[in-house]
């Protein structure tokens, strides 16, 4: 098995210096760092990661919590901070907190003890307990895509403007009761697509109905049921807007149900775009998220955060798209 020393003698150099390229400690001249590389390559060198580890304390490694199963979008965000972290030198370590508190404090407490760097987390509606292990055990830790305060390094989508501009765009089609399936109550991207959704309305000279905005869960189960008791109504919404992907399909589900059409009977527009909202007939007109910028904003703030323990922590949102297709009734 070929030795840092086998690599410097291969290359030219000295031991110090393939520690320098491998550990990224200092600064080498590119010709040198390449061919440094190339040893590695040719001898087939594997860095020892832990015996570094137990000298830095330091294990190159970042701990990533997020309630993927089943969510194309934290699917899309798990590919950012994964192509991120590798880029960086880092592995990663995921594991699924499935939107329980108590779970989820599991979840993190199993990271610590792998000992990461670091955890990029997507918390839960009730992160109270996380907050305070992450306190005492002054973890680095960044937020993604629910923000938990100021007082923490966090990166999510704009929220309230994009959700306004779907309820406006529907009130410009000449829909006076436009309902929101919103999401999991106490989860920041649900309070503020709600604020979005009232301002659309306020903004169209629309006034806020409060039998019009009813809880999905952020779930297609939750959103079904929700659509169901929308349609109950003695005066049901003409046009429904959707607060994440899951429940979109969770209320075209109730609305074929119902055997209505979209947008003949009812219009929809969504928030989350996903890969394969241009194959559904009606095309769903969506608010697309950066999803894999979310996730390597993510690590960009752990690193900078691991660099500079000390610095003020930072809040990033990043804008969205409007995706104009024809489920708001409009002409494809």
């Amino acid at each position: 098995m070929a030795t840092m020393a086998d690599v410097a003698r291969h290359a030219g150099v000295s031991v110090a210096t393939v520690s320098h390229v491998l550990n990224e400690t200092r600064p080498v001249r590119p010709a040198t760092r390449d061919a440094v590389r190339a040893a590695i390559a040719e001898l087939g060198y594997t860095h020892n990661t832990l015996a570094r580890s137990l000298v830095t304390s330091r294990t190159r490694s970042i701990g990533l919590a997020v309630s993927a199963a089943g969510n194309p979008y934290f699917t899309e965000i798990f590919q950012g901070v994964e192509a991120s972290t590798l880029e960086a030198g880092y592995s990663l370590l995921t594991a699924d907190p499935h939107d329980d508190p108590g779970h989820e404090l599991k979840t993190v407490r199993l990271l610590h003890e792998r000992r990461v760097d670091g955890m990029i987390i997507a918390p839960s509606a009730d992160p109270a307990a996380l907050l305070d292990h992450l306190a005492r055990t002054r973890v680095p830790a960044v937020f993604l895509d629910r923000l938990v305060g100021d007082a923490h390094d966090q990166v999510c989508a704009e929220n309230e403007a994009p959700t306004a501009r779907l309820t406006g765009h529907l009130a410009e089609r000449g829909h006076t009761r436009i309902a929101l399936v919103a999401g999991a109550p106490g989860l920041s991207t649900t309070t503020e697509r709600i604020a979005g959704y009232r301002r659309g309305l306020a903004e169209a000279g629309l006034p806020h109905v409060p039998e019009l905005v009813v809880d999905g869960d952020s779930r297609a189960e939750g959103a079904e049921r929700a659509v169901e008791r929308l349609l109950a109504l003695a005066q049901p919404p003409t046009a429904l807007v959707t607060a994440n992907n899951a429940m979109t399909i969770g209320a075209l589900r109730a609305l074929r149900a119902a055997r209505l059409s979209v947008p003949g009977d009812m219009a929809l527009a969504c928030f989350d775009d996903f890969s394969w909202a241009d194959l559904f007939e009606p095309r769903l007109t969506a608010i697309a998220q950066p999803s894999r910028e979310i996730g390597a904003a993510a690590v960009r703030l752990l690193l900078d955060r691991l660099a500079e323990p000390g610095r003020a922590p930072r809040t990033v949102r990043l804008p969205c798209a409007f995706v104009h297709r024809s489920s708001c009734g409009c002409p494809g």
